[in-house]
């Protein structure tokens, strides 16, 4: 039996299977700081191009040892700018990690060998892989603000 992320597209996908594609990597959490753009508004989203910075500061509903949100179903009471991605916002999501599935399915890439979806749901080969921020040292914005942060470079890797 093929997969339904093989047969169709991100828009043709019901709400169980456009959620299960979320690996819960935890990355998208992570504060980001985008490059200076005299051009445009202090709150215009990021266009393709541009430089941004991921820091090892996160959402204060990340739950840093599992990677995983702590109030997902509610969180846009907590965090009302938290990302909502839609088949709608794929052309925009520049800034999401070059290994979200969401991404990579938009970009025609399929899904990395690691993902959780390939291992019966088991988040091992995401986690073995480095690829979740349970593996790295991150600091609650109740802790650090994005600019107190150290930037780093692995939310950037992507395996395959």
């Amino acid at each position: 039996m093929t997969a339904f992320w093989q047969v169709k597209s991100l828009a043709e996908m019901s709400d169980a299977e456009w959620e299960s594609l979320c690996d819960g990597c935890g990355k998208c959490c992570l504060h980001k700081l985008l490059d200076e753009r005299d051009d445009l508004a202090a709150d215009a989203p990021m266009q393709l191009g541009e430089d941004l910075h991921y820091t090892n500061v996160a959402c204060q509903l990340l739950d840093c040892q599992t990677g995983r949100c702590s109030d997902y179903a509610n969180r846009h009471q907590f965090v009302p700018d938290c990302v909502q991605l839609t088949a709608a916002d794929l052309p925009q999501i520049h800034f999401m990690p070059p290994s979200c599935a969401y991404r990579r399915l938009h970009e025609g890439r399929g899904l990395p060998s690691w993902h959780p979806l390939l291992h019966n749901g088991s988040r091992a080969a995401m986690i073995a892989a480095g690829m979740s921020v349970a593996t790295h040292q991150i600091f609650s914005e109740r802790v650090k603000h994005a600019e107190e942060g150290d930037i780093v470079h692995w939310p950037l890797h992507d395996t395959d």
